[in-house]
């Protein structure tokens, strides 16, 4: 079995410089993790130290039922996928994706084997005889992900292995490393700056920042339940807005205040909103929760926000507003059709059943 845990794990460097703080995690046998974050968020640092390239300074990790703690990285069952490839230059593809069979001192006739069905997964066979110079950013990614196939190890890890690529390229491989996890049914832990790569492949994804583990959970949880203004900010594209105001009584009902608008909350976070009266929260809203008045029929007027039209941006299936509440700036993604006109006032419609609140102090979600 490969499961892989994290037990109190910290990692401070010198200077008292704490890059990963107090990580405990799990992740099962077959499963695909994202660890997903900003840069410095100690994602990488993390992954380093499951593989023991990277001394841990407290805390345990377990593969499998051993704790690895100590174990060289060379015997801990891992193969690892870096972000620049680590390809030897003056090496055939074949000489690279065998180098460390070789080392192993395989017979000759098992590491063809070996070779051939990586070069087959990945649609390479006819690359084995060319060296790295000769090939393009994404061939030489997969000759990395065929050299730590043809291990056969317990756990993969991934270590931003798509960041040097073009965009369609991304897209692609992204595809593609998904597929050989179906494929193969084995444990892949996956470090990633880009929130698109966590959302489409992983099955659950674990949000870091400042080296503390955030939120745990499959994609879809962590997008409609963020646990703070943190990850509903990291997770989504566009960025979830955010606006602060208070939360206010009126008619016997309860409305957020903006400043220059007023939403009145759902009857739904009546009773977790009602210790927030009279005080200042952050309100936060995905842009697809956000329609332009025009295109909805019978729009509750207590839903309704009159912003200005900054600049629109068409995407091709939809378009992006940037608009201005006069207090808040933020951003609407709408249909295609939709075309506003520039610096003149608009009537918008919030879908007050998927807002968020955040606590001000602790940015901690209230509901």
């Amino acid at each position: 079995m490969a499961q892989v845990s994290l037990k109190n794990v910290c990692k401070v460097f010198a200077g008292n410089v704490k890059a990963v703080d107090n990580v405990n995690i799990g992740i099962e046998n077959k499963e695909f993790m994202v660890l997903v974050g900003p840069s410095g968020c100690g994602k990488s640092t993390t992954l380093r130290m499951i593989a023991g390239l990277e001394d841990i300074s407290s805390g345990d990790i377990y593969i499998g039922d051993k704790k690895v703690n100590d174990v060289p990285a060379k015997d801990r069952d891992i193969a690892m996928v870096f972000q620049n490839y680590a390809l030897y230059p003056h090496m055939t593809v074949f000489e690279n994706m065998s180098f460390g069979l070789r080392l192993r001192r395989m017979p000759k006739g098992e590491i063809a084997q070996r070779v051939n069905e990586a070069a087959d997964i990945l649609g390479i066979k006819r690359l084995l005889r060319r060296r790295p110079k000769e090939l393009s950013g994404g061939e030489r990614q997969r000759v990395a992900v065929g050299r730590a196939i043809v291990r056969k190890p317990m756990v993969f890890l991934f270590d931003e292995p798509l960041s040097n690529l073009d965009a369609k390229m991304r897209v692609q491989m992204r595809t593609e490393i998904h597929k050989l996890h179906i494929r193969l049914q084995t444990t892949i832990i996956y470090v990633t700056h880009d929130q698109i790569e966590a959302m489409t492949m992983g099955d659950r994804i674990a949000v870091m920042k400042d080296g503390v583990l955030n939120q745990v959970a499959d994609p879809i949880t962590v997008y409609d339940h963020p646990k703070n203004k943190f990850v509903a900010g990291f997770i989504g594209s566009p960025p979830m807005n955010f606006m602060t105001g208070k939360i206010i009584k009126k008619d016997g009902r309860l409305y957020f205040d903006e400043g220059k608008f007023q939403v009145k909350l759902v009857d739904d976070m009546r009773q977790k909103m009602n210790a927030y009266v009279d005080k200042e929260v952050i309100f936060g809203i995905r842009s697809e929760d956000i329609y332009d008045k025009l295109f909805v029929s019978e729009a509750p007027p207590g839903n309704i926000v009159k912003v200005n039209c900054e600049v629109y941006e068409p995407m091709g299936s939809e378009v992006y507003l940037y608009l201005n509440t006069g207090k808040h700036t933020f951003i609407a993604r709408v249909g295609a059709h939709d075309r506003p006109k520039i610096n003149q006032d608009m009537d918008l419609v919030f879908d007050m059943s998927k807002v968020h609140f955040f606590n001000k102090d602790s940015e901690d979600t209230i509901v």
